[in-house]
């Protein structure tokens, strides 16, 4: 019996194909099925025309099945892959809009702040259908998750479900090959704007003579351990301050490296929404980011690009290419179909793995991959100030949950006052208001809540 795969918001075009070529380029999972789920029909037949086409240009043994039916997609899979954006690009337009009137300006908006909260809001409730549905349909299944904000997602899934699970970010792999690039220790990647910077981070692999140990939480992992050719490589990172295109291109990071002892994981304009100390006012901003984007804006376009891209694929003038990429998922697939051991860093439940950071948050830490699935690794204590950094943010994460668990718009206002940012900028009243606003913006992604 083939290995069947469920993607969940396979409209997500781009991302399923990564993710499909990425798994059929392993030879024991060149017979699977993969199933393709989305509300939408009409991006979900783009995705499962180009699967389609994957299939055939590679003479591939697999098959490919699709519905919008969730129940129907998750019946004895052995794989649930999440990566679900409702509302899509509406919806995020105003997670960041409403909030840069009151000056809470969010470069994403998608992890912390008012942005990551009404987003988690958003997410949570389909999420926790899907494990529902998997413990009625396939309760051996692994769950794994792609969507954001992924330390509040999975924290929901821990509490509200015993479906298997682990949740998947890519920052880890990115932020290692950067790290390499500014010591001289590989080639410089560029964080990826272009099409051409996201065909390099995905496919240029993690530098072979490069060993690193990752623990705290999504989007704020912290290298504890950052070698080359066996020799610790962190005297070198620290005289990278001194590296003019190496600090012009990751200020804010080289910032908390020199104030904190540790580089951070997440890229440094993302970053910089999750502390007080960036993002005060435009002139901080210009101050510590001499380059700046919009990535409302850039997915904008290059979804625009993706489709076009998609199309020319579909109708055979662009090639395909089947090949691995930096992503974990498939890896994971791989490793516990064929028992081959692998090393990743996952999200997963804190059952004392960090043991100062709260018990049953969700942290990432490195994890072993085999025939057994997901093995998450004792860290113990983190360094004290960067567990102090980390959970200002789980503070956050642990009134979000509350909120999408219970409906309570309370705790979601609270949840955003509490976020270190917009503590840093906004009076609890302004920052009620600004709440409210969004709530009635977003009324329509939100019937739960109340």
């Amino acid at each position: 019996m083939s290995t069947r795969i469920v993607f969940i918001g396979a409209g997500s075009t781009m991302f399923s194909k990564l993710l499909m070529c990425d798994i059929y380029s392993h030879t024991a999972l060149k017979k699977a099925t993969i199933v393709l789920e989305d509300i939408d029909e009409q991006r979900l037949d783009l995705t499962y025309r180009l699967a389609k086409k994957i299939l055939k240009d590679f003479d591939l043994p697999g098959k490919i099945k699709k519905t919008t039916n969730q129940k129907e997609a998750l019946k004895d899979a052995d794989f649930v892959i999440s990566m679900i954006a409702v509302g899509g690009l509406d919806a995020w337009e105003i997670d960041k809009n409403i909030p840069l009137k009151y000056g809470v300006d969010q470069i994403v908006g998608d992890t912390l702040g008012p942005g990551g909260v009404f987003r988690a809001l958003r997410h949570i409730p389909p999420i926790l259908s899907i494990v529902k549905d998997m413990e009625e349909l396939c309760p051996k299944a692994l769950f794994i998750n792609y969507a954001n904000p992924m330390a509040a997602i999975m924290w929901a899934v821990n509490r509200a479900s015993s479906i298997k699970n682990v949740g998947l970010c890519h920052s880890v792999q990115a932020t290692t090959k950067e790290i390499a690039g500014y010591i001289g220790a590989a080639e410089w990647e560029n964080y990826p704007i272009t099409n051409e910077d996201w065909h390099e981070f995905y496919y240029r692999p993690l530098p072979e003579n490069v060993n690193f140990y990752v623990a705290g939480i999504n989007h704020m992992a912290w290298y504890l351990k950052y070698e080359v050719d066996g020799e610790d490589a962190y005297p070198e990172i620290r005289e990278a301050y001194n590296d003019a295109r190496a600090y012009e291109a990751d200020t804010v990071r080289f910032e908390i490296l020199k104030h904190f002892g540790y580089f951070v994981t997440e890229s440094p304009h993302h970053f910089s929404e999750y502390v007080p100390y960036f993002r005060k006012s435009p002139e901080t901003i210009k101050r510590f980011m001499s380059y700046t984007w919009n990535a409302l804006e850039i997915v904008r376009e290059k979804g625009k690009g993706d489709d076009e891209s998609v199309l020319r694929q579909i109708e055979g003038k662009e090639k395909i290419e089947l090949q691995p990429s930096v992503e974990y998922g498939a890896k994971i697939i791989n490793s516990m179909v064929t028992g081959e051991e692998i090393r990743i860093n996952g999200n997963v439940n804190n059952n004392g793995l960090i043991t100062n950071l709260p018990d049953n948050c969700c942290v990432e830490v490195p994890c072993l991959v085999d025939k057994n699935g997901i093995n998450p690794c004792y860290v113990g204590d983190l360094p004290p100030q960067l567990a102090a950094l980390d959970r200002t943010n789980i503070n956050v994460q642990s009134m979000i949950v509350e909120a999408a668990l219970s409906g309570s718009k309370e705790a979601a206002r609270q949840a955003i006052m509490l976020d270190p940012l917009t503590s840093a900028l906004l009076t609890l009243d302004d920052t009620r208001k600004m709440a409210g606003e969004m709530f009635d913006a977003e009324s329509q992604w939100l019937p739960q809540m109340e």
